[in-house]
């Protein structure tokens, strides 16, 4: 459930630092294409989810809790990227400048998405930050859609996935028992072995005649 909490969050933030009240405009997650934008009739800032991936920036360590005197531990979360193709809409051009303009200032001054914005708590800082701009990447995107090329800017949003669950871990292991026999001396007999007789022969030899 972390892109919809993501959504839920970038939503209130522009809503709250443009502002946009729900009463004047919208903010739509939907493909940005041509038949969608024929149906706008009000301002509206556009973040379209384009891309998902896992982040070059470490896990987050495992955590460790004790339950009842057993441990408990939850496995490294992977850190993700979610990039968003942010625009505008307004009908007129210079509405649009200025309605973007807002949104980019918005965005680009908030690092961390502060958590009084998302419906329920997550496990780890939501990181915002404004990628460099790729001309290629952008008419890539416009081009998949199907929608005319308007000015956009690349949101990057950093955060932890979902939290694993708990697993209990077995019981540590408190001694170990040798279960070998014991390796006698090289020196000393070995008990289930008896001393080796001299061989006695049966009989001398008798002496020959003359001998």
């Amino acid at each position: 459930m972390i892109i919809p909490t993501i959504d839920a969050g970038l939503e209130a933030l522009l809503r709250n630092g443009l502002p946009l009240p729900e009463t004047l405009g919208d903010v739509s997650f939907e493909s940005p294409s041509g038949t969608w934008s024929a149906q706008l009739n009000r301002i509206t800032v556009n973040l379209f989810l384009f891309g998902v991936g896992r982040s070059s920036q470490q896990p987050r360590p495992a955590t460790d809790r004790v339950v009842d005197g057993r441990v408990q531990r939850r496995q490294p979360i992977p850190m993700l990227e979610l990039h968003y193709l942010v625009s505008a809409w307004a009908g007129v051009v210079r509405d649009e400048h200025q309605l973007l303009g807002d949104a980019l200032g918005c965005l680009i001054d908030t690092q961390v998405l502060p958590a009084r914005h998302f419906p329920v708590e997550l496990t780890a800082a939501v990181q915002l930050a404004i990628a460099p701009y790729d001309n290629t990447r952008a008419k890539d995107v416009w081009a998949t859609v199907g929608g005319a090329i308007k000015p956009s800017f690349e949101l990057v949003v950093t955060t932890a996935g979902d939290a694993l669950e708990f697993v209990e871990l077995a019981p540590p292991v408190e001694r170990i028992s040798a279960m070998v026999a014991p390796h006698p001396h090289p020196d000393q007999p070995r008990p289930d072995r008896q001393p080796d007789r001299q061989l006695q022969p049966d009989h001398q030899p008798q002496s020959r005649p003359g001998s």
